[in-house]
């Protein structure tokens, strides 16, 4: 029995990271498929795209007032007081108005809104894109994290079995007198520490697996090994230029700050002329009030025809051009505030450049650390092997102390615990990497998910329309809810490694 659990402890370094919890949902996931779940059912990836189509409408909404616009106006008044004076005043009037308006000059606002809406379209495409690297970069820490909290609880397991096998071994010894209540205790002390780091493990196991079911939706099953990362650089400076280029924040900004160019156009506009063409006609009837006493006299001019017609009609048609003069500082005061404003989106795009180098080259020496760690770390793990190997024999022959041992032991857990940590950081700090170079989004990821979601289609469906009638469907949530998934528990099943 004490060899077995020793075997336990000491083998399978090379797959640490792939000891993976046989726990009881029976379905297995890949990292490929959480992704691709998260992608068409986080709640935080639709809510951005929501809001993107929001910003869409911008678009039609900056083109509106350079468009025609038609109106009717219709007015019924009844007179219930008149004038004492008021011999002819009608008792009651319907009128009706209709007015066609077409702008055709507006100091060119009409033109930059509908350009400072489009860069702000593009700017929120951008942040789409941010917030879909940034989810999946959030789901691979939390795939990462499962896999490793599994591992460490195994390797946890493992410990307290081997440990208490080893108290009971010690405890035989004492009983014949080959060793010193010193002895036992040591061991039992060294038992309790470990049954308090497995339920510290099973704690955070448990915290890994709701994480997990908060992001990708379902609870995770037999996780498989991820696969390697692509298009990983070789220099820090590759990783940065490719950051520059195609970061999705770095995009953003400078999106933002194109936008906030236009604006400071539309502000300048508000003191320049505006010309717009109309056409007015009106309809009046009194119902036969008009005239008073009079109304049913007859004209001298035309006995045929009433004195007073009671309904009429009229249009007109024009130019209208209005120049402003003096609008209290009004204008000046808008531009300027744009202007203001277009210097800090200008400002953004220095400090949005500044950080994505600063985290680009902190996260690449993050990864490189990481996979220094691993190296060092698999070394450790051999050479605690080979030590608790020869302590035990030594022990045996009464040349080792039992505390000796137990240190042996605790040297190859931390070994292995440090394995399993080095290889989830390296994971996890080369996606991040990817991400800041604008390389972990769903297009490069080949994920099996159907149509990937374009936020071009939309946009290209709003900018043109105009029909004030044209509604979208009523609004329906898409993402998927996690009230019906069991909460998560630490079980894991039985661990098969090499050499068992």
């Amino acid at each position: 029995m004490k060899a077995r659990n020793a075997s336990l402890l000491l083998a399978g370094s090379a797959s640490l990271l792939t000891l993976t919890a046989l726990a009881a949902p029976a379905h297995a996931d890949n990292l490929r498929e959480a992704l691709a779940k998260a992608y068409n059912t986080n709640p935080t990836l639709e809510s951005a795209r929501a809001n993107q189509r929001a910003t869409d409408e911008g678009v039609p909404i900056s083109r509106a007032p350079g468009l025609p616009s038609a109106n009717i106006t219709a007015t019924h008044i009844e007179f219930i007081q008149q004038s004492a004076n008021a011999f002819t005043a009608p008792d009651r009037n319907l009128g009706v108005n209709a007015q066609v308006l077409v702008p055709v000059y507006s100091g060119g606002a009409v033109r930059n809104g509908i350009a400072a809406a489009k860069e702000r379209v593009e700017a929120g495409q951008a942040d789409l894109r941010n917030t879909e690297s940034t989810l999946f970069a959030q789901v691979v820490a939390a795939y990462m994290d499962v896999l490793r909290t599994e591992a460490l609880v195994a390797l946890a397991t493992n410990n307290v079995a081997v440990l208490r096998t080893n108290l009971e071994a010690t405890s035989d010894r004492f009983q014949i007198g080959d060793l010193t209540i010193t002895d036992v205790a040591q061991s039992r002390s060294r038992l309790a520490v470990a049954e308090g780091d497995l339920q510290s493990a099973e704690a955070n196991l448990i915290a890994a697996r709701e994480t997990y079911i908060r992001l990708v939706g379902n609870e995770p099953g037999e996780l498989e090994a991820p696969p390697p990362l692509p298009g990983l650089p070789d220099t820090v400076g590759e990783a940065i230029v490719a950051a520059l280029d195609n970061n999705p924040n770095l995009d953003a900004a400078k999106q933002r700050a194109e936008a906030a160019g236009f604006d400071t156009k539309v502000a300048g506009a508000g003191r320049l002329p505006t010309v717009n063409f109309f056409v007015n006609g009106d309809y009046s009837d009194f119902f036969g009030t008009l005239g008073g006493s009079l109304a049913n006299q007859v004209d001298p001019n035309n006995p045929t025809a009433p004195r007073f017609a009671q309904s009429e009609k009229t249009a007109n048609a024009g130019v209208r051009v209005t120049i402003p003069l003096f609008q209290g500082g009004l204008p000046a005061a808008r531009q300027r505030q744009a202007g203001a404003r277009e210097s800090a989106a200008l400002e953004d795009v220095i400090a949005s450049e500044r950080q994505i180098i600063a985290e680009t080259r902190s996260t690449y020496s993050n990864w490189q650390a990481a996979n220094g760690v691993i190296r060092s770390a698999q070394a450790a793990v051999e050479a605690a092997e080979l030590s608790l190997e020869g302590v035990r024999a030594e022990n045996s022959i009464g040349n080792r102390q039992i505390l000796d041992v137990l240190n042996a032991e605790q040297e190859l857990v931390n070994a292995r615990a440090q394995l399993v940590t080095a290889r989830r950081n390296a994971y996890v700090a080369g996606f991040n990497l990817l991400a800041l170079m604008g390389r972990a989004e769903a297009r490069d990821l080949n994920l099996d998910s159907g149509v990937l979601y374009d936020p071009t289609i939309n946009a290209d469906r709003v900018s043109s329309k105009m029909w004030d009638w044209d509604r979208d469907p009523e609004p329906a949530p898409k993402s998927t809810r996690t009230v019906d998934i069991p909460p998560a528990n630490a079980t894991i099943g039985p661990q098969l490694l090499p050499g068992e």
